[in-house]
């Protein structure tokens, strides 16, 4: 008798993303949200925050267009290749300062997919996870412009509703969405905010000036 392989969908996942580009089968989960909330256009500027091992930043890349731009941040290497609309930088996104992330700040969206290394306690595992979306939400607060949408990973525990509240002080609509990618075992959802209310505190004045002043 065969014994259930409880990763064998999750093994399908990452075969179908490999043979569609991506480097890893978390692309599905960015599609699926972006299908369901239309989060991504051409010409949008992006932040992915967490980007390794690349596939989030891949697919925004195509959505967004030449146009478009995407900044992708890690604290790993990332060796997939982009297209020139992504520009790719090392740091960590609890430590560097907000204003280094601003390349193409203000952004049309900001997307987390940072999650920590797992240390085999649950209750660690679960604070660092919401440290993380905490700290995405407060970049996406500096750093996206009024109108701007938010994605954000979170480990599900006694801090969601703090998580919850703040994404909804940001934003006029938000979700919580568990992609049917998410594997069975896992206690991840991902915190969705749409139309930011106001815009951030930070902006790049290089951009502005690209603009021609416009705000």
């Amino acid at each position: 008798m065969s014994r259930k392989q409880p990763y064998a969908s999750s093994d399908a996942h990452a075969k179908a993303a490999r043979a569609k580009g991506y480097p890893a089968r978390s692309v599905f989960k960015l599609e699926e949200i972006d299908r369901r909330v239309r989060l991504l256009r051409p010409g949008a500027r992006v932040l992915d925050l967490g980007a390794a091992p690349g596939s989030w930043s891949l697919f925004a890349s195509q959505r967004v267009g030449v146009a478009g731009r995407v900044l992708a941040i890690d604290l790993k290497p990332i060796s997939q290749v982009f297209p020139g609309n992504v520009v790719v930088a090392e740091g960590d996104a609890l430590t560097l300062e907000t204003a280094a992330l601003s390349s193409f700040a203000p952004y049309d969206v900001v997307l987390s997919d940072m999650a920590p290394n797992t240390s085999g306690s649950k209750v660690s595992d679960q604070a660092r996870s919401f440290e993380l979306v905490m700290r995405a939400l407060e970049i996406a607060a500096a750093l996206g412009r009024k109108g701007s949408h938010f994605v954000g990973k979170l480990f599900m525990s006694s801090d969601f509703q703090a998580a919850r509240t703040t994404l909804t002080s940001l934003y006029a609509r938000s979700q919580v969405i568990r992609p049917d990618s998410v594997r069975s075992n896992s206690s991840e959802v991902f915190l969705v905010g749409l139309d930011k209310r106001s815009d951030g505190t930070h902006a790049n004045p290089a951009r502005k000036a690209d603009e021609g002043g416009k705000p």
